[in-house]
């Protein structure tokens, strides 16, 4: 895995946080995950800032999912929960950024990207773009309880089935006209088309965003259930196991699960 880099800049208003990590289509590492967690808390303590973007480096990926070399050191559903409740940390931080939030989707919204997309309050997408989960296609884990309900609130219940259960990859023009994106915008216009969207939301009353967002998030996170159990039988099982050696050794196809 090659060392990506989150990279955070901040102009006026308006804070950006770029995923800096083309040569392997701006997958995650720990680290990014890591320092996406601390930024987004810093920024929650600078009354200054009014919008934050989320945007991938390079315009062909926004993120292609999380570095999964650690599963290999894997040795029962434990370590399971616990990254999980890592992720969920990380997320938490995103949530809880008290301004408005805009993704700028080129290119792949895969795994770790999805989730981030759909914590976003506004999303944006070149019509390229393309989203995907597809977990039991590849490495055979699951998503937390908080991930879950954040990705089915976001893109739907019906279409986080057909990601999850299916493995579909669903393209940006489908997600318009599901009401999932705010806008489809060509490539050469993105950047006028999002400065003005920032500008907008910059110039709304901080005091009423900072309610809206915080009584949805406590009416989107209250009285989840604990999954524990789930994600321990998934992670410690033969077919996860099977998935990570499958995808690090690069092997192309769906491997052969065993159900155990």
């Amino acid at each position: 895995m090659s060392a990506g880099r989150l990279v955070y800049n901040k102009h006026g208003a308006v804070a950006q946080i770029s995923f800096d990590n083309p040569t392997a289509h701006n997958a995650l590492t720990h680290q990014m995950w890591c320092d996406l967690r601390d930024t987004c808390r810093q920024i929650a303590e600078d009354s200054s800032v009014r919008v934050v973007t989320f945007r991938g480096v390079g315009g062909k990926a926004f993120i292609s999912g999380t570095d999964i070399s650690g599963f290999v050191g894997f040795t029962s559903g434990r370590d399971g929960i616990a990254y999980e409740r890592h992720i969920d940390e990380c997320m938490a931080a995103v949530d809880a950024l008290p301004v408005t939030t805009i993704a700028i989707i080129e290119g792949w919204a895969v795994g770790g990207g999805l989730n981030i997309f759909s914590a976003a309050d506004i999303r944006v997408a070149t019509p390229e773009a393309r989203f995907a989960s597809p977990l039991g296609r590849t490495i055979g884990n699951c998503l937390s309880m908080s991930s879950c309900a954040r990705i089915a609130g976001a893109i739907g219940v019906t279409m986080a089935k057909r990601m999850l259960l299916l493995g579909e990859v669903i393209p940006a023009q489908e997600m318009m006209s599901r009401g999932v994106l705010y806008n489809l915008i060509e490539a050469a216009d993105l950047d006028a088309a999002v400065e003005a969207l920032c500008q907008r939301a910059a110039s709304n009353a901080p005091l009423t965003t900072r309610a809206s967002k915080e009584m949805i998030r406590r009416l989107s996170s209250a009285n989840l259930p604990n999954v524990d159990d789930l994600i321990e039988q998934v992670y410690g099982s033969e077919d996860f196991k099977r998935g990570v050696q499958n995808f690090m050794a690069k092997n192309k196809g769906v491997p052969e699960w065993s159900g155990r």
